[in-house]
């Protein structure tokens, strides 16, 4: 017996919607001369949002695997973009802050985010947002188990 899922390509759907935000988005980056990848801003975003964590958590929260945290936060910090401090409690472990620089950074690139992700959602509403939410989550859940 077939799924209803088995013709519906939705993850070819996901992906192909996902990098044609991305191909977008770093267009607008090197349009505004923000010499910043896409996958350098999604870990300033979240040092912005959280600062202080470690580059495992980083890992955890991108979805990427740890020794391309590495690479990034490393090209991050050449820019003068992050900072690497030793954890108080592990001395093994390192907690990644921005800089100055970095939040100067943040607040520069936000602006450019924002419309594109106004542009992205367009007309649709915020019960449209809901059920989007519901959706990939329960897709996120569904392939997690």
């Amino acid at each position: 017996m077939t799924h209803p899922s088995d013709s519906r390509a939705y993850f070819f759907k996901i992906d192909t919607t996902i990098k044609k935000i991305r191909n977008a988005l770093q267009k607008q980056f090197n349009e505004a001369g923000f010499e910043l990848t896409v996958d350098q801003w999604v870990i300033i975003d979240h040092l912005y949002r959280n600062p202080g964590i470690s580059q495992n958590t980083i890992a955890e929260m991108t979805t990427k695997d740890a020794p391309t945290v590495t690479r990034i936060i490393d090209l991050l910090s050449q820019k003068g973009l992050t900072e690497r401090q030793m954890a108080d409690t592990d001395r093994r472990k390192f907690l990644v802050f921005l800089t100055e620089a970095g939040e100067a950074k943040y607040r520069e690139v936000l602006p450019v985010v924002s419309a594109m992700r106004r542009k992205g959602w367009g007309n649709l509403s915020d019960d449209d947002y809901q059920h989007f939410i519901r959706i990939m989550d329960s897709i996120y859940t569904n392939v997690s188990e």
